[in-house]
């Protein structure tokens, strides 16, 4: 119904219909959607999705495996893993949480070597591996290993650095591309929660750059939420299947 709005000048105000679109919590991992809103943590987990939709496009039939030990800034993520289950695992895509660190980086380690001799059950495995300040300490002899023995050739692995700079919830205060950059590592560090899915996806795109990476998650960005913009359009090299 028209509004007339007194004044001066009476005028006729016709109402403007604003419809709400159609959203839902499940919406942060389906890949159809090209404007979600997640948390960090989400954002990791629908990196590890969009990977494998993005493998699966190029005719490689990969799968996933996550290892490593919680703990602030990191300690939710988990969690995440374990409520998005119904998700991942369709995907081929496994959560197996470590005994400590050091057990879960060499076991990603191991994912790298699943295809070695050809009798592996997919092309490649890619994977993650998250962990704290006080994680990456003790994980150092594991990285160095690691990142000179390389990945598989449709593999590769992500490891997730949580730094808690401030010591707010740690014994220490952590920095931790020292000990990346002491194991010949290269480092990514998002500024937002946009770039945790460009940079993630930036570890699988060529070959040279398939091996460990790792990636460096301060704190506040394990708090923050933002938007996702279109999804599997946004510009990156994609890894070819010959």
């Amino acid at each position: 119904m028209a509004e007339v709005v007194k004044g001066p000048l009476d005028r006729i105000v016709e109402p403007k219909l604003i419809s709400a679109a159609d959203v839902s919590l499940a919406d942060k991992y389906d890949l159809a959607r090209q404007r979600v809103f997640v948390s960090g943590p989400q954002a990791i987990v629908r990196l590890l999705l969009m990977q494998r939709e993005l493998d699966r496009r190029a005719g490689l039939k990969t799968a996933g495996f996550i290892s490593g030990y919680p703990g602030s800034p990191l300690g939710g993520l988990d969690h995440n893993f374990l409520r998005a289950k119904s998700v991942l695992e369709p995907n081929d895509i496994l959560f197996q949480p470590g005994l400590n660190e050091d057990l879960a980086a060499t076991a990603i380690w191991g994912s790298q070597q699943a295809e070695m001799r050809g009798e592996g059950a997919f092309d490649g495995v890619f994977g993650l591996w998250y962990g704290k300040g006080p994680g990456v300490d003790r994980s150092g002899d594991v990285f160095r290993h690691v990142n000179l023995a390389g990945a598989s050739k449709y593999g590769g692995v992500l490891a997730l650095m949580g730094d808690d700079h401030t010591a707010e919830s740690s014994t220490t205060a952590h920095q931790s591309e020292f000990n990346f950059i002491n194991a010949m590592m290269p480092i990514l560090s998002p500024a937002g929660v946009q770039e945790i899915i460009d940079y993630g996806l930036f570890w699988l795109c060529d070959e040279p750059l398939r091996r460990r990476m790792g990636r460096r998650e301060a704190r506040e960005g394990d708090r923050r939420i933002d938007r996702l913009d279109r999804g599997f359009d946004r510009p990156r090299k994609a890894r070819h299947a010959g």
